[in-house]
Order: structure tokens, then sequence, then C-alpha cells
């Protein structure tokens, strides 16, 4: 990803500009491009060093919700707009008065997944791996959560490569002398002149050598103000700042522990500025946390975690060993498995398989961990494919929440060494595997999983590089025997300020905020919570796209 030029960043007490954008994430970006592109002046804040740019975005596995894509096509995946909307509706479960506007911001957002996205990001020289993948695959029945099938197209190139074209047209801007980046100005309030939003006020930071995501100062040296006919909000949402995750966590009993899944720097801090400016802050209980986290080996921020990307073949335990129920497997419902396990009063659960299995099937998610899809490396992807040359790897020789045996005892004993508890029960653990083989060797058998496992196994992208074929866990072929402690890891707030179709932040009683616009997660990916309560995956960053695009093109027609 290029970098800014040292000459294009800007310190100073007063900005002037047409439109000011507050957070230089990718939503941030995608604003402040296309009201450039409309032949306005933008100003683009941020409280980060200028290493930071793009956000989250930067470390994210690029993955995107397409519908009826070529790619899907190609795979023999049979998808439309009504079935994802269908699929949306079921999963976001929209149940409140203040919905109306995120409901219809993801019947718009469908459209657009069905319409023009895939278009368009290819018009900017955005490009996808062939192989689509397949999310959050529900099993509840016809109407209930989850994709009816794959859906999630990760961008080659990942996080980075979906940032790139924007970041380029900013580049742009930068050079035209019409876009100026202001790294270092942390907002704290919005400017407000006769009933109309017209900028924002706040701290100048202290300079920060810290590299892209590491924590910065909050040592104020100065103060500013920025006007302009326009605000854009794009400063996220609250993932990587633990005291506010728990004070909104749904009925207020949050795990002991928790990893990140973001930076500190996402903590929502200005989101209170926006309201208190007028904006309707809602859904704040609704977020999107991971109940499959582990321990980064190399952290870049504060208790830095990584999602596994699983399969559908691991046993899921909770913290005593017991099974979670069907059809709660690997890679089946995020949500559902995260209730499932805080409810049993632990803040852990395990994944159990064998070493054939987790190279296979534990992907790992971001940019980082994805150096070949990151760097577009076919050399380094086909050397993947071939040998299984897992960045798992890395975890299982380095990272601390790993352990393998070669029996089943000696797994719950380590499982057990590791926690400094006796939870797992050395012959119940035994038992359950014994069991799961059986049904394995039987060809058929009455085990949900395996059903769901042979089920997935019909779509090529699982069969070639997703999911392992059925065979026994003690299979000396395919040990050592692996588990995996998992912790809840913090990633995406589902609320945020609520906003109409054009990205305008309303009140609270539905009229728009005159001259104030929210996008991303700010605005819960659009109307305050396009989600509603659960995600069907790659909508995030596409969520900072369709938002990002109203916003700048809204602000700026606005002025």
């Amino acid at each position: 990803m290029s970098s800014i030029p040292s000459g294009a960043l800007h310190s100073a007490a007063h900005i002037e500009a047409d439109v000011v954008v507050i957070g230089a994430g990718l939503s941030g970006l995608v604003a402040a491009s296309h009201a450039y592109a409309a032949g306005k002046r933008v100003a683009i804040l941020d409280q980060e060093p200028a290493a930071s740019i793009c956000g989250q975005a930067h470390w994210s596995f690029g993955g995107l919700f397409l519908v009826g894509s070529p790619e899907q096509r190609r795979l023999g995946v049979r998808d439309n707009a009504t079935l994802a909307l269908e699929d949306w509706l079921a999963s976001a479960a929209f149940d409140r008065t203040e919905d109306s506007w995120a409901k219809s911001w993801a019947e718009a957002y469908v459209d657009f997944a069905a319409g023009e996205k895939r278009a368009w990001l290819h018009s900017l020289g955005v490009r996808f791996f062939p192989l689509v993948q397949w999310a959050e695959r529900g099993g509840y029945g016809p109407q209930g959560h989850g994709n009816t099938v794959p859906r999630f197209h990760v961008t080659w190139g990942t996080g980075p490569g979906v940032v790139e074209p924007f970041l380029a047209k900013v580049h742009e801007g930068l050079a035209e002398g019409r876009v100026t980046l202001h790294f270092r100005h942390r907002a704290t309030a919005i400017t407000t002149t006769a009933g109309r939003v017209t900028g924002a006020s706040g701290e100048v930071l202290e300079p920060s050598p810290a590299e892209r995501g590491n924590g910065s100062s909050r040592t104020a040296v100065g103060h500013f103000d920025a006007t302009g006919g326009a605000v854009v909000v794009t400063t996220g949402g609250i993932g990587g700042n633990h005291a506010r995750v728990r004070k909104q966590w749904p009925g207020g009993e949050a795990p002991e522990e928790l990893l990140s899944g973001v930076p500190a720097s996402v903590d929502g801090d200005f989101l209170s500025a926006a309201a208190a400016a007028g904006g309707n802050l809602i859904n704040g209980d609704r977020m999107w946390h991971y109940p499959e986290g582990i321990r980064n080996h190399s952290p870049v921020w504060p208790r830095h975690g990584i999602r596994i990307l699983p399969g559908p073949s691991s046993l899921w335990l909770d913290a005593t060993g017991r099974q979670l129920p069907a059809p709660l497997f690997p890679g089946f419902d995020s949500l559902g498995a995260l209730r499932h396990i805080l409810a049993g009063g632990h803040a852990h659960s395990w994944f159990v398989c064998n070493r054939t299995i987790a190279l296979k099937e534990l992907a790992l998610s971001g940019s980082e961990q994805n150096p070949d899809l990151t760097g577009k490396d076919l050399r380094l992807l086909g050397a993947r494919l071939r040998s299984g040359n897992s960045p798992l790897h890395a975890f299982l020789d380095h990272g601390a929440d790993f352990v393998q045996a070669g029996t089943p005892v000696e797994l719950a004993e380590k499982m057990n060494l590791l926690t400094g508890s006796a939870s797992i029960d050395p012959s119940g653990l035994a038992s359950l595997i014994r069991d799961r083989d059986r049904q394995v060797v039987s060809g058929l058998g009455k085990d949900p999983q395996l059903a769901a496992i042979r089920s997935a196994r019909r779509f090529a992208t699982d069969k070639l590089m997703r999911v392992a074929p059925p065979h026994r866990f003690e299979d000396p072929r395919h040990g050592p025997l692996l588990a995996v402690r998992l912790s809840v890891l913090t990633r995406k707030s589902l609320g945020g300020l609520q906003t109409d179709l054009r990205s305008r932040v309303l009140d609270m009683s539905g009229v728009p905020v005159p001259g104030l616009y929210a996008a991303g997660e700010a605005a819960g990916f659009g109307g305050g919570g396009i989600h509603g309560y659960r995600a069907l995956e790659g909508t995030f960053l596409g969520g900072c796209l369709f938002s990002g695009r109203a916003a700048g093109r809204d602000a700026a027609a606005s002025v």
C-alpha cells in the first residue's frame, strides 16, 4: 500500500474545506474520494499517525458479500437478490421501532451487492480470488439465520486491495491541492452555527513514531478547529475500548477476559460528540464479537487476537469438555456459539481435531496472516494449496493456545495444564472422540456434524481447500491430535448513528441534522445498524464502501 508523502501532511490550528471527514479508515477515504471527485475541497482528520491510514481495513481479510457473481456461477452456485435478502432479514431479526432505516439500508445494500457493486469495484481495479467462501452457514432451517449459499468473496490483495483505489484517489487530491490530511488531529466536538453543523474542533496531539496498529500517545500540544459546509463522521466502532464494550454488553455480563481484534485506537470516543450535536445513537448493545479468537504470537496491539476461520470438522467443546449442540458447528453461527459458551459461565472454549484437519480447515483472518493473498503472490498461494503450507504452522510452533498429543487422554491433560484446571475429563474426551470416529467408520451415521461435513464437500471450494475428507481423529496418518483454546475476540459494533439512505445523520425525531453525515461502523454500516443482531459476513467492508460513497456524494452536493 502506497505511503503518504511527508509534504502532504498538515498540522494546522485552523482548517478550512468544503467537506470535513473525521476518520481516515476505509469509509472515510471512500467519502473523501467521492467528495473530491465531485469538485470539492476535502480535509481529512485522524487522531493516529500517518502510518495508520486506512484503519481497520488494512488488517482485514478483504471479504466482500456479493450476490449472483461470475465467481459464484463458475462454481455452480445459484444465487439471487431475493434469496440473499431473505437470508439477511432472517439473520438480522429486526425487532425495534428504530430499525426502520436499518432495514431500508439492508434492502438497498442487497440490491447493491446483487447489482452494480462488483462492476463498480472491477472498474476501480479490484479483483477477486476465484474460490468463493461459505461463511455463517446457519443450520436453523429455511427461515433461520445463515447464508443459504456461499457469498464471501476474498479480494485479491485482501483488505489493502479494497482500500487501494480510494487511497489512490486521495493521493490524487493531495497532488491537486484539494485534499488535505491532518493526522494527530483528535476531534472532540462538532461545531454548529445557526442550527447547522459547520465543522469540528479538538486537540492537536504530539507527533508519534508509532507504527501501524501500535498505540500512540494522547498528549495534546495544541488546539484546532476545522470549518466546512458538511462534516462526515467515519471514526469507527468501539472494539478496542474494552471498558465501553463491557458497558454496552447485552445484559451487562461480558466475559472476564477479552482479546482485541482491532487496535486500541478503535475507541468509539467521538460517537458521543456526534450524539451531543443531535445525532441519534442507537443499538449500542448489538455487537459482533467472535468466540474463535486466539492470541497472536507476535502481537501488534494490546491483547492482540486473531480469529480462526474454521471449516466444519473440529469438535467444538465448551470449557468443561461438553460438545456444543447442533447446529453450533464451527463456521455456522458465531453469535449463537458465543451466547451458548458464555451461558455456561466460562470465557473460553475448545476446538479439538487432528493435524490434518487443522492445516486444511483452520484458516486465519487478516491481511498479515495471509501473505499470499495480500501480496497477490500466485507462487506462494500455489504452494499453500498444494502442500498445506498454512500460516497456522507459526501458531502451532509458537501460539499460546495450541496443544498437541498422541492420545485423547494425553490431550485432555495438556488442555487442563494450559488452563490451570481439571475441567476436561480425560476419559470423557476419549469416549467422545471414539464415538465420533465410529460414526465416521459407519459410512452413514446419525451425527449431524458429519452430515454437514459431507454436504459441505459437495461445494467445490470446500472440497478443494476448506473441508478435509471425513476420517478418524485417531488415525495415526492424520495425527497428532490437537486442541485449540478459543477466547472471545472483540471486533465490530453493529449499532451506531442513525442515518437515512443519503448517510445524513438523523436526530431523535428522525429529522436530518443539517450538515452532518456518518458512514461505516460509526453509522452501524448504515442506518444505525444494517445487520440487526447478526451479520452474514463480507458485509463490513462492503458497508463501509456503500455508506461512505453515499456520504461523500451527498455531502458534496449539499455545499
